[in-house]
């Protein structure tokens, strides 16, 4: 799911991938919604309120948006500068270490607003610019393993895709389109795990507070396990593949024999 298993990635795997890490990501938009009333999964809406405090000469605020962009930008370069280094070397790792930097990020965030928040601007604006941070790793990665086929932390693009894609539908030459029926699917399983995510995580909130980030973070690394064990097998099934080749080819050449003998005998 994370990994490259094979030379190219399968649709299962790229539906996988973007319907977990997209219920993660809608888990932690609406956390930070109701805590922090901030968006932190997307930053489509921090370029308008930028360009708004820059209008207005409030250089402080936009200081602050600016930083919340680069830090979702760094987040983003962050996750694909280790895949691009490691990846032919630590393929496990070069995958699993930006969603360990995220759970990082938000076992930090949880754990502050848990035991030392204070409800100040300047913490809320920290918090949120960490959140952004994680946000774009977890954009950045699978971004990069997916070819860009999997965009998980906003919905603007994809709502805009699917709207185009189901109106291509109505002809039947694209609806046999076997391409754009899986890209089709991935975009309603990212969407759907997206809305499900931010429905839990609120959910949850009402339920246990500020734990819900353990939760988060916590089905975060079910995928990273998730990913390992499949790992694990598939680096089974390799090992076996040469054994498994000679009994088969030795089955073979077993049924050609006893053919033969068959012919012979009649």
């Amino acid at each position: 799911m994370l990994s490259k298993y094979s030379n190219s990635r399968t649709l299962g795997d790229n539906i996988k991938l973007g319907a977990l890490t997209a219920f993660s990501a809608g888990m932690v938009n609406v956390i930070s919604v109701i805590i922090f009333f901030a968006f932190t999964s997307n930053v489509t809406g921090h370029y308008a309120v930028l360009a708004e405090e820059i209008a207005k000469g409030n250089w402080y605020q936009a200081g602050v948006v600016a930083s919340w962009i680069l830090l979702f930008f760094f987040g983003g370069f962050t996750a694909n500068l280790i895949i691009i280094n490691f990846n032919k070397t630590y393929t496990y790792l070069a995958h699993a270490v930006p969603i360990i930097l995220e759970i990082i990020c938000l076992l930090i965030v949880g754990s502050y607003i848990q035991f030392y928040y204070q409800e100040t601007l300047v913490e809320t604006e920290i918090l949120v610019g960490l959140m952004l941070f994680a946000m774009g790793i977890q954009n950045g990665l699978t971004a990069s393993i997916s070819n860009s086929a999997v965009k998980t932390t906003h919905l603007t693009g994809l709502t805009t895709d699917l709207g185009m894609l189901f109106s291509m539908f109505t002809k039947k030459e694209y609806r046999e389109n076997k391409a754009l029926r899986g890209k089709a699917k991935i975009q309603m399983a990212i969407m759907t795990s997206y809305l499900s995510g931010g429905v839990a995580a609120g959910l949850v909130y009402l339920n246990i507070g500020y734990n819900v980030f353990y939760i988060v973070c916590l089905f975060l690394l079910v995928v990273i396990g998730y990913d390992f064990y499949k790992l694990k097998v598939s680096m089974y099934m390799s090992a076996r593949q040469p054994f498994l080749r000679i009994q088969y080819l030795s089955g073979m050449h077993r049924n050609r024999k006893r053919k033969r003998k068959d012919l012979q005998n009649a």
